[in-house]
């Protein structure tokens, strides 16, 4: 099938001059492995721009995710509590270590898990709860640490699409035992596949490191394996990429937030029509994907809007279908009822986000959406 291509793209990376001569400097160095001294710079400029002590990069997000449970011994018999509306890599994450994912619904006003509903799923099976800040927003963290903190479970943060995003003036990342992250083409900084799990504590990311790299032997014995590791080593020519463009981090979260409040401006207009991306009081919301739902005095529908746009050019996608939809987890269909999750994943629509998104594709994206607003 010929592959589409539309003039305004959804999320395409931003790769720079700087990029290419930093991924030039890693090749004629040789350092191209994941023992490159250009992994343990990125490791360590991007944990301290979390305001964490410690990274340990991985070769993707998901692998991060699985990296930290497993770091942290969650396994067989074993439940891990996260939100329904995620992308599916946060309950694979959970599946690869032989434990169940349990689900919890979103709050409709951040979209975002619902501690509230959280406590009611915690049984003494329960070793942790994975938090996902949904598109770019937090979740509610001192309200999930209090319930962590009472029944003695790990706070593993999915950040993977939050790069810069803040909770009460506190990096996303930081806000967990762990904190993991995607550097995906389309996420606000990238290594074309890629991932980062972050912490504040040594002997976490000590054992992350260890069983990155196959758990390779102690005291000397190199090819002696105590335990069953991964392959999941970053490479040195895509931390050589995430270190050129990590000097732009903060450029880039500015300018999603900027292109935000254009957004917001220009489809302020629809009223009712549309529900705008949140952003709560205590949140900075880093807008990975600008997201809003339509609703039904919209007039057409979330999949014919889409339809619509992509006939002039622009480029959309739906929200998430939420775990307990999905074939592959047909086993938690009967979990529970989630009706925001539902809701969000029904109505929800990505408008173009990336980088190098333009003020004059904001207006033709606002003008395109309104034109089909009846």
């Amino acid at each position: 099938m010929q592959k589409t291509h539309f003039r305004i793209s959804v999320a395409a990376p931003l790769i720079t001059h700087s990029d290419i001569l930093k991924i030039s400097e890693c090749l004629k160095s040789g350092w191209i492995s994941g023992i490159s001294p250009y992994v343990e710079e990125f490791e360590r400029k991007f944990a301290e721009y979390c305001g964490c002590k410690y990274g340990v990069a991985t070769n993707s997000g998901t692998t991060a995710l699985h990296l930290a449970l497993a770091t942290l011994k969650v396994g067989p018999g074993d439940e891990v509590i996260i939100p329904t509306f995620t992308m599916i890599a946060t309950a694979n994450a959970v599946a690869y270590t032989g434990a169940k994912p349990v689900l919890v619904d979103s709050e409709a006003e951040t979209w975002n898990i619902d501690p509230g509903k959280i406590e009611s799923k915690i049984n003494k099976k329960t070793r942790a709860i994975m938090p996902v800040d949904t598109y770019g927003h937090p979740a509610n963290m001192d309200a999930i640490r209090e319930i962590a903190v009472k029944h003695g479970l790990h706070i593993v943060e999915d950040a993977a699409e939050a790069h810069g995003a803040e909770y009460k003036s506190r990096k996303a990342g930081s806000l967990g035992d762990v904190g993991c992250f995607s550097f995906y083409a389309n996420k606000i900084i990238t290594t074309g596949e890629g991932g980062m799990l972050v912490t504040n504590d040594f002997d976490l990311a000590e054992r992350a490191r260890w069983l990155r790299a196959h758990a390779f032997g102690r005291g000397g014995k190199h090819f002696y394996h105590e335990e069953i590791g991964f392959g999941y080593r970053m490479s040195g020519l895509q931390a050589a990429l995430g270190i050129s463009q990590l000097s732009r981090l903060t450029q880039n979260v500015e300018r999603r937030r900027k292109n935000a409040r254009l957004y917001n401006e220009l489809l302020s207009g629809l009223g009712d029509k549309v529900i705008l991306p949140p952003e709560a009081p205590w949140a900075k919301n880093v807008y990975w994907m600008y997201s809003i739902l339509v609703r039904k005095g919209f007039g057409v529908s979330r999949n014919k809007l889409i339809e619509l746009l992509a006939r002039e050019g622009i480029e959309s996608r739906t929200f998430f279908y939420p775990i307990h939809v999905q074939p592959a987890y047909s086993s938690l269909a009967s979990s529970g009822a989630f009706p925001v999750a539902d809701t969000l994943s029904r109505s929800g629509i990505n408008l173009p986000s990336g980088n190098d998104l333009t003020e004059q594709q904001i207006h033709d994206v606002c003008d395109a959406v309104k034109r089909h607003a009846r």
